[in-house]
């Protein structure tokens, strides 16, 4: 039996910009696996970046919150990654409770934690995630967390080189990005978090813009527009415009009605304007919010 006849594709759960992705089995061991199939012709160079990039950042980690890449395997135009299987992604969770339901408030909590505890595991090895959103963690059915898709990750260098700014789904794409910041810091994984939290809270995106434009005035119309006093040097990224209309800021409260006051505490520590002040990912594990934090039995 040769490497890719191990496993036995069961259906398929997902399609991707490279890509399928099926549930299979494993017929050494007979445990549920996830395949994802790239095809190599897509791109004239062969296997995309993308793929590259995820097969060699998945091998250096090693983190109970961040999904495991089991094995690779190539044929002549194909390329197969196999991951453990988990059941649904953060999405598909919350668009499965009842119309009118949110979340337990310790299922919330639980969840930021341990999405926390994998941004903070990758951070301390110097590795950006950039597409932190919620079809990107996966929730087992017991309610465990596993961080998934690092197509977009990379490793950072200190001093900061200038990166693409075309990363992160627009909803969670922080303000620097979309002001055009060309040096960007592990803070960008930390607003994606946080605008996760929200939506985890309210079973609703906190920012659902149509365009760029559209999302900056929808972050501006809650936060404030920002200026060189909240966020100096704001005025310098290559996207800002005086003629920004000038709101002011509104009481996330008043929005997130089902988050306690130590909730909100923890997201506005972690939706600062200026990525500086942004909770690092250690220091928000490290907040009163998660004093009584319950972990699920696995």
């Amino acid at each position: 039996m040769n490497s890719l006849d191990r496993y036995r594709r069961l259906e398929k759960i997902g399609t991707g910009t490279y890509g399928v992705v099926y549930k299979a089995i494993d017929q050494a061991t007979q445990e549920l696996i996830a395949l994802k199939k790239i095809i190599l012709d897509i791109e004239p160079e062969g296997i995309p970046s993308t793929a590259i990039r995820e097969i060699c950042l998945l091998r250096e980690l090693s983190c109970p919150f961040i999904v495991s890449l089991k094995d690779v395997v190539s044929t002549d135009d194909k390329l197969y990654l196999v991951f453990e299987y988990v059941d649904q992604d953060l999405k598909q969770y919350l668009e499965a409770l009842p119309k009118g339901d949110l979340p337990p408030a310790w299922v919330v909590k639980s969840m930021m934690f341990q999405l926390l505890t994998a941004i903070s595991y990758l951070h301390s090895k110097r590795i950006i995630h950039r597409d932190l959103k919620p079809q990107n963690i996966l929730v087992s059915r017991a309610g465990q967390v596993k961080l998934a898709d690092f197509g977009l990750a990379r490793a950072f260098q200190i001093p900061l080189r200038p990166y693409t700014h075309e990363v992160v789904t627009l909803w969670y794409r922080p303000p620097e990005i979309l002001l055009g910041a060309l040096e960007y810091s592990t803070a960008v994984d930390i607003w994606s978090a946080g605008a996760i939290f929200a939506e985890m809270a309210m079973k609703t995106p906190l920012f659902s813009g149509d365009s760029e434009i559209d999302q900056l005035y929808r972050i501006f119309r809650t936060k404030g527009t920002p200026n060189d006093r909240i966020w100096p040097g704001v005025s310098k990224l290559r996207e800002y415009k005086p003629t920004f209309p000038n709101w002011k800021s509104a009481n996330l409260a008043q929005t997130l009605t089902d988050l306690d006051p130590l909730g909100l505490d923890l997201l506005e520590k972690m939706m600062k304007y200026n990525p500086a002040e942004r909770l690092t990912a250690r220091d928000a594990l490290k907040h009163p919010y998660f004093q009584d934090v319950q972990m699920p039995p696995w």
